[in-house]
């Protein structure tokens, strides 16, 4: 027989877990450019992205080891841009390896060349690409 505690709590817990639903959506939808943007210029440059893409880095590296391997980098680059992006071909990608990766990408972002992104720019494919590296 399933006691009127357990009911309680589990509909307590289940309240509780949709009401964290839109704070979880929002924060996956919020506009990348706000996230990102420290000079609050309305759009990204190299430095900004850069400087969250090595914040991610690190989130990335459980071990500590100063590398990324490919479970590490959980799906942000297909096997074969690992394989690009790693010169000394050691199944790995150092900070400035995987910020080599951030800068094409960027680059490829930018199709204007103003070094800058906007949101339009990051809603593209490439932007979407790059934004995969940074959060």
């Amino acid at each position: 027989m399933i006691s009127r505690r357990s009911v309680v709590l589990t509909l307590t817990i289940a309240t509780l877990s949709l009401a964290s639903l839109p704070v979880l959506a929002a924060s996956r939808n919020t506009n990348p450019v706000r996230l990102f943007d420290t000079d609050n210029d309305g759009t990204l440059d190299l430095a900004e992205v850069k400087k969250a893409a090595s914040a991610l880095f690190a989130k990335l590296d459980r071990d500590h080891d100063g590398t990324l391997d490919k479970r590490e980098l959980a799906g942000r680059l297909s096997a074969r841009e690992l394989a690009a992006a790693d010169p000394d071909h050691d199944g790995t990608l150092t900070m400035d390896e995987y910020l080599a990766v951030v800068e094409q990408r960027f680059n490829a972002a930018n199709p204007d060349k103003d070094g800058t992104l906007d949101a339009k720019e990051l809603n593209a494919g490439p932007g979407r690409a790059l934004l995969r590296l940074m959060r």
